[in-house]
């Protein structure tokens, strides 16, 4: 019930503000606007206000904004308030005010997201030198090892761990030139990324070190009585490098009143704090709470946050283009596809962590939206400003067959899609898997 709320919320939105865009700007040039439904099919409810009937329809899987004289099909009388009597400068800010609606929801969204602050994992804009290496997975059939720097994937430079994420990410099972950087030699191998989630999601089995750190000292315990301190990070537990937040916890545990040497980094300086753990309520604690790594706190002003929103809304747009090019050069598989399933899932899930993690997958698939919609592929709004950018460099208009045929050409294109997507997101439900033989 999460999954189906939230994708209903999150669609709702995205088409509202989709059609929005087209009815504002069909009501600024003087189009008469018939129909603004959310959803299609059998209207449910419908109210009716001047010449438009405002309409949630039965199929929430999008919308639209009927206008008079739209199509050439259309009963016309000329009038000046018809689309088509419009010219194709005007008629182009109506079908192109609908993907921008999009555009420019992703970025106030992720904005106002960015705006309410967050802790957020250090390691992500960090170096991609590798702190563990799972057993049996590409990257240690690779040789790669602990202390290794990935220095680039495929031919792109990676500067840090989210460029590496996104490199590998959109390639599973391809076959990737990596190179990595071990005593300041660079060495190359070719690595296969296997698929690591439902979702077709490429990695190569490596993680950062990641770095427990101090998220709070409670006023009374052994931890506030050595002095630890918060954001403190911990490299080191009883002589153990490199431990985790779990190894940290055990061997706390094991300390019953005996003492236990922490090596930690504070404000970029080594020391060693030697902490006793005790029996505290039912358990042997140290009365810290410990996060499982580094992070650094994003407390931006409201001109910081667009500025972020920005650059966060352009990261996705290169990977989108990227993705969409590697599914003509075979780079990324259509597996990687989802539709509505799919969505709802993903939006269940980030409702689940909280409001910032919903509203930033919104930003998300509005930004793919409005992307997708600008694609010059006829029945989308790009197909449409295609034909009437063709109509205006060759100074003449299609006739109603010519354009008959490229809606169609679209519209089975569009059918393709969605027969993969949907497909796609059957294959990641576990009991209709199970029912597919050839899976």
């Amino acid at each position: 019930m999460t999954s189906f709320l939230a994708f209903i919320f999150v669609l709702g939105v995205l088409v509202f503000i989709h059609e929005l865009g087209h009815f504002l700007a069909a009501r600024r040039i003087g189009v008469r606007v018939l129909t603004f439904s959310l959803g299609f099919g059998p209207k449910v409810l419908t109210v009716k206000r001047g010449d438009t009937d405002y309409c949630i329809s039965a199929i929430p899987l999008g919308g639209y904004v009927k206008m008079a004289g739209e199509n050439p099909d259309d009963a016309r009388t000329g009038a000046p308030d018809e689309f088509l009597s419009k010219s194709k400068w005007e008629r182009f800010q109506v079908l192109i005010m609908g993907p921008i609606m999009n555009l420019l929801l992703a970025l106030v969204v992720m904005a106002l997201v960015l705006y309410q602050g967050a802790e957020l994992p250090a390691f992500t804009e960090q170096p991609a030198v590798i702190g563990s290496v799972e057993s049996n997975s590409p990257a240690e059939a690779a040789g790669i090892k602990p202390g290794d720097r990935i220095v680039s994937v495929h031919g792109r430079e990676i500067e840090n761990w989210d460029k590496l994420t996104m490199a590998i990410g959109t390639r599973a099972n391809r076959e990737l030139a990596v190179v990595f950087e071990r005593d300041g030699q660079r060495i190359e191998k070719v690595i296969t990324p296997k698929v690591i989630d439902k979702f077709e999601t490429g990695g190569i089995g490596v993680a950062p070190w990641y770095r427990p750190e101090i998220a709070t000292v409670n006023e009374e315990g052994p931890a506030r009585e050595a002095g630890l301190k918060e954001k403190d990070l911990i490299l080191a537990a009883d002589g153990k490098w490199y431990v985790n937040r779990e190894q940290i916890i055990d061997t706390i545990k094991a300390h019953d009143g005996k003492p236990l040497d922490l090596v930690i980094e504070r404000a970029g300086q080594q020391q060693t704090i030697t902490v006793t753990p005790r029996q505290i309520d039912d358990g042997i604690r140290i009365n810290a709470q410990i996060r499982a790594t580094e992070t650094v706190t994003v407390q931006p002003g409201i001109v910081d946050a667009f500025k972020l929103s920005v650059e966060r809304n352009w990261e996705w747009t290169v990977l989108i283009f990227e993705t969409l090019a590697g599914l003509f050069t075979r780079d990324t598989s259509v597996k990687q596809l989802m539709g509505p399933v799919g969505i709802a899932s993903l939006s269940g899930d980030a409702a689940e962590a909280g409001a910032i993690p919903l509203f930033t997958l919104m930003a998300l698939i509005s930004l793919n939206l409005g992307i997708m919609n600008l694609m010059p592929i006829p029945v989308l709004d790009g197909g449409h400003i295609a034909i009437l950018a063709v109509e205006g460099l060759s100074r003449r208009d299609f006739s109603i067959k010519v354009k008959e045929k490229m809606l169609l050409a679209g519209f089975v294109l569009l059918i393709c899609l969605m027969v993969t997507v949907i497909y796609n997101d059957l294959t990641r439900v576990q009991w209709i898997e199970r029912l597919m033989p050839w899976r």
